[in-house]
Order: C-alpha cells, then structure tokens, then sequence
C-alpha cells in the first residue's frame, strides 16, 4: 500500500510541475512518468486519463490554497487589511517561484484556463468552481468592510468579482513579463473597486 500511494503521488507531483511549467497539451503520458520515476503502465493504474490526473492535480492545489485564503481571510483583523494580506501573500509566492527557478510561473488555475477553457469541460468546470469559491470569500471580506463603513460598494459580489479578476490579471502580467512588479499595483486597483480609501486600511 505504502508503494503504490508513493507512486501516486510521485505522478501527481510531477503532473503538477510540469503542468506549471509547460502547460497541459503538450504534455504526455509518458513524459510525465519519468519525471516521476514510475513505470508508463502505472498511470492507468492510478489515473483514467490524463485528463483525470489534472482535475485531481487541481483539486488538490485548491485544497492548499484555499486553507491559505482561508487563514488570511476569515482570520481575525480589519477586512480590508486581510485583502492586503491575500495580495501580499500572493505577490511573495510569485517572487519565491521566480528565485527559484529563474521566471513567474503565473497561478496554475489561471494558466489552465486559457489554454483548456473551451477543450475540456470537466478542468473548465472544477475550474470554474475555484474562481467562484474565490470570489465569494472576497465577497465575505467586501462586505465586512462596507458594514464598518471602510468601503462603499453597492454591489459586494460584483466588486469581489472584479478583485478577483484583477488579481488573476496581474499575475498574468507578472508571468507574461517575467516580471512581479506587476503585482505592487495590486493594492490601489483593489482599493477603487471596493470604494475605499488608503487610509481605511
């Protein structure tokens, strides 16, 4: 058991890197199984198809990340301090991923939608899903702070929208230019949204 929940995840390890690395089309089975150091035959055992692999590589990436929105989130502290935090969070982990490895790898669900938004119904579904989860926690946050008066929206849930969009937007840049600078106008771009002021938060 100990074997094949290592090969499994082993496969999944490597989906997920190469897929941030290098998109999903142009991957294959079997590239995928030596990075992992598995056995060609052993994908099938774990997965249906590649397709099936990518919608538990997404699955589990939200998991991670949405404990981290979570924390940021729905911890304790003014609203609109959190959202600075979610940003601050986000802009550190494009700059790690950069030293690491020498360039922005972008946001993985953000990556995946344009390249499978109109291939793939299933990853364009479970996609499709994260951005709503997303934007409903922003939403949360807005609204928290519109009742304490830090920000002046008349509609939460498009604003919690457009916060999310602007951060998805900016991460795209960042990827796109290699450069994540693109994400210090984070802050000022999310405070028009909500309708508030520097000094609310």
């Amino acid at each position: 058991m100990g074997r094949t929940s290592d090969g499994k995840e082993r496969i999944l390890a490597a989906g997920r890197r190469l897929m941030e690395q290098r998109g999903y089309s142009a991957l294959g089975v079997a590239e995928i199984c030596k990075t992992a150091g598995a056995p060609k035959g052993s994908f099938y055992y774990f997965f249906d198809s590649k397709e099936a692999l990518a919608l538990e590589v997404i699955a589990r990436e939200w998991a991670e990340q949405r404990r981290a929105w979570a924390e940021i989130l729905e911890g304790p502290g003014a609203p609109l301090r959190k959202l600075r935090a979610l940003f601050d969070a986000t802009a550190a982990t494009q700059r790690s991923g950069q030293s690491s490895c020498g360039t922005v790898s972008g946001c993985l669900f953000g990556n995946l939608s344009l390249e499978l938004s109109n291939q793939a119904e299933p990853v364009r579904r479970a996609l499709q899903d994260i951005f709503t989860e997303q934007a409903e926690m922003v939403r949360a946050v807005v609204e928290e702070a519109a009742a304490r008066g830090d920000a002046r929206t008349a509609d939460p849930a498009g604003a919690a929208r457009a916060v999310v969009a602007q951060l998805e937007g900016q991460v795209l840049f960042a990827k796109l230019y290699n450069d994540p600078g693109h994400l210090d106008a984070l802050w000022t771009h999310c405070l028009a949204l909500v309708g508030a002021r520097a000094e609310a938060a």
